[in-house]
């Protein structure tokens, strides 16, 4: 990683809840060029590596650093959030969404500008949703609310782009696209996209980071069973190919 600037750094982070530790200890690295892929057991403590990365919640010990020429200047993120967790009932239409992530950068509600608005378009248009621009998003599908929340995320070119289960009700032709989009995406900004399927990701990722109260960070794209033990990382491994299967580690049930 040496050829490439290093962005951001989790240094001996502990952080969580309520005074609850959730993740410890934690050291990571983040470089311009990086596409980590984010797994782990449910209560782990992905999300929660995430909101540290994001800012929205402050370690309990350690910090966060970010690396930016211009000093004083936040780290552009962009942020593509699970999308069971958005209000659908929420009025408000998918330009305004989508322009919405402009707003991270400012400290105040401004009017949109010229070049903005023909930014949202541009980027409306890459994702398939310039048609739906006047729609509110309670009337869209699941797959159609990726588009839409991947365009707000990417629309002020961050240095960082961050993916909680992306996967999670897409339809299967945006799935294929939303991957080659973000291969794509990697040439200009560093990904992490926490995903509870290895097998999808693992084609795209160049590393891996398993999160289960401590991050274990993996070189590679490619883990096995007992890498994944190591790591204390007890998730499934999922294979795809001409017939998609599911390699379960043994249970010995007791009764």
């Amino acid at each position: 990683m040496s050829d490439y600037k290093k962005i951001a750094g989790l240094n001996k982070v502990y952080a969580g809840y309520d005074g609850k530790i959730i993740i410890n200890d934690v050291n990571l690295d983040i470089f311009e060029n990086d596409f980590i892929g984010i797994i782990g057991p449910n209560g782990g403590g992905k999300t929660t590596l995430v909101k540290v990365i994001l800012g929205l919640i402050k370690p309990y010990k350690g910090n966060i650093e970010y690396s930016l020429e211009n000093s004083g200047v936040r780290l552009p993120i962009g942020y593509l959030p699970q999308i069971n967790a958005i209000d659908k009932k929420f009025p408000i239409s998918v330009n305004d969404v989508v322009l919405s992530g402009f707003l991270s950068t400012e400290k105040y509600i401004k009017k949109h500008t010229l070049d903005e608005k023909n930014k949202a378009d541009e980027i409306m248009k890459e994702m398939g949703i310039v048609d739906l621009r006047k729609k509110s998003v309670g009337e869209l599908s699941g797959g159609q609310l990726q588009r839409v929340f991947l365009a707000r995320a990417i629309i002020s070119s961050p240095k960082l782009l961050i993916l909680d289960e992306p996967n999670t009700f897409v339809d299967n032709k945006f799935e294929g696209e939303l991957y080659e989009k973000l291969s794509h995406l990697n040439k200009t900004m560093a990904i992490l996209i926490v995903s509870h399927d290895i097998g999808m990701i693992s084609t795209y990722i160049k590393t891996i980071a398993c999160v289960n109260g401590e991050v274990h960070y993996h070189r590679s794209n490619i883990i096995n069973e007992e890498q994944l033990q190591a790591y204390n990382c007890p998730i499934q491994l999922i294979t795809h190919g001409d017939v998609p299967h599911t390699v379960l580690k043994t249970h010995n049930h007791h009764h």
